[in-house]
């Protein structure tokens, strides 16, 4: 009898420990091992949990609280990435910086123009942007809590640096936002606007001081005959040499110009030398100028304006025949690359210096200004050649050496592979002699 009391008590001794563990201890297990789960941000298997509704109600918040999570996640790597791309598309340079001075933030242009490595963040100012303007404005934004402006040079770029301070809670500074702008071609542009306005000036000067010397000359002093001749001979070449002026100005202008009016047709370049050297026959040969023409052979026709290439041939020759010493040589030329045709025009004057050579097409500018202004020029051939090439989706290139000459040469594409010149001997190589 005793015996199977015994049992009896033992049989619901494990019964209620298998009910006790099956319902308030297996539950909290499984709890236990989601909320592991959840706080690495792993995708449960289930969120079903056996026993009772305490425990049940507990996996159902813990799925919500995943959900919420991953929906969170989701959110914060999208606005991540799009803060990202927006920094890299940035132009200009910004920089991040933190209470203690560190870099918080760059972006791709920052890294360029002070050349940081990627691995930047974290690192102090001081010790990766070494340029005593920038540490300054930056030490002034934090001290004075206010923005700083500042026109700083790093290498060859002019930048425009705003730091702004950044307010925290409780009224501290969190840190302060740094942002470099590229002015470089603005200065640039302004420079040149700045010489053209002094060199025009200057131009307009000359000529109408010394027209107004002789007007009151003839007004106040009785002169003779030959004398007047004289005088009318300068009046007469400093009015058109401001004519000239004029008139290249106002060319330059429509180039420059929204519609520039460009009357595009397909022109034959041996056709447009031709008649050009037959224009040029007699300044060539007051110098007595030995004139080489030379065209590639097989020259595709291109889509241009005639008369705006018809130009950039006078300019280069009217610069050509200047420079060139009596019994000189000039040399017309027309090379046919790949996509492109390049028309040139060479001389064996006294060429230009290397430091010159790359500002030969500003407005006005001038190498040796003493001998241009002798020459005549009004400074604004060249500028007029690079804006008609600009305008015909070429370029201009320019090859010097002092002592023995100068090429000035403009590229063009051709866009009509199908129209071929043609040419009976297969070659147009022709030898002109003017004089």
């Amino acid at each position: 009898m005793s015996w199977i009391v015994l049992g009896t008590f033992v049989g619901l001794t494990v019964a209620i420990g298998y009910v006790v563990w099956r319902r308030w201890i297996a539950p909290w297990r499984e709890i236990e091992n989601l909320v592991q789960q959840v706080g690495r941000a792993e995708q449960p298997r289930t969120f079903l949990v056996r026993g009772g509704k305490r425990a049940q109600r507990i996996a159902v918040a813990l799925e919500d609280t995943f959900v919420r999570q991953q929906t969170l996640d989701h959110q914060f790597a999208e606005t991540a990435s799009g803060q990202k791309a927006i920094f890299s598309a940035m132009q200009d340079a910004l920089l991040v910086l933190d209470r203690d001075r560190r870099i918080a933030l760059l972006n791709r242009a920052c890294e360029q123009w002070f050349g940081l490595p990627p691995d930047s963040i974290g690192a102090p100012l001081l010790e990766s942007v070494r340029d005593a303007d920038i540490e300054r404005a930056v030490d002034t934004a934090f001290r004075k809590r206010q923005p700083v402006e500042r026109d700083i040079t790093v290498g060859d770029r002019h930048l425009q640096m705003n730091a702004v301070p950044m307010g925290g809670q409780n009224g501290e500074l969190a840190g302060v936002v740094v942002l470099f702008h590229d002015v470089t071609e603005f200065k640039r542009l302004d420079d040149m606007r700045r010489d053209f306005v002094a060199n025009v000036s200057h131009e307009l000067r000359t000529p109408l001081s010394i027209l107004r010397g002789y007007i009151e000359t003839l007004r106040e002093t009785a002169t003779s005959r030959d004398e007047l001749r004289r005088i009318l001979g300068v009046m007469e070449r400093h009015s058109k040499r401001l004519g000239l002026l004029l008139e290249d100005l106002l060319s330059l202008a429509k180039l420059e110009s929204a519609n520039p009016n460009l009357e595009l047709s397909s022109v034959r370049l041996d056709e447009l030398y031709l008649n050009v050297s037959r224009d040029w026959e007699k300044k060539l040969a007051d110098k007595n100028l030995h004139v080489i023409v030379d065209l590639a052979p097989g020259l595709p026709a291109v889509q241009a304006d005639a008369s705006r290439l018809q130009e950039i041939l006078y300019n280069l020759l009217d610069n050509a025949v200047k420079y060139s010493p009596k019994n000189g040589e000039i040399r017309l030329r027309v090379e046919n690359r790949e996509r492109e045709i390049a028309l040139s025009v060479s001389d064996n004057g006294p060429g230009i210096k290397r430091e010159d050579l790359p500002r030969i097409f500003e407005r006005f500018y001038r190498a040796d200004k003493a001998r241009t202004s002798e020459q005549g020029g009004t400074g604004l051939g060249l500028a007029i050649v690079k804006h008609i090439a600009q305008l015909h989706g070429g370029r201009v290139e320019a090859d010097s050496e002092v002592g023995k000459g100068t090429t000035v040469r403009v590229i063009l594409p051709t866009n009509n592979d199908d129209a071929r010149m043609t040419n009976a001997e297969g070659s147009s190589n022709a030898q002109m002699t003017t004089g």
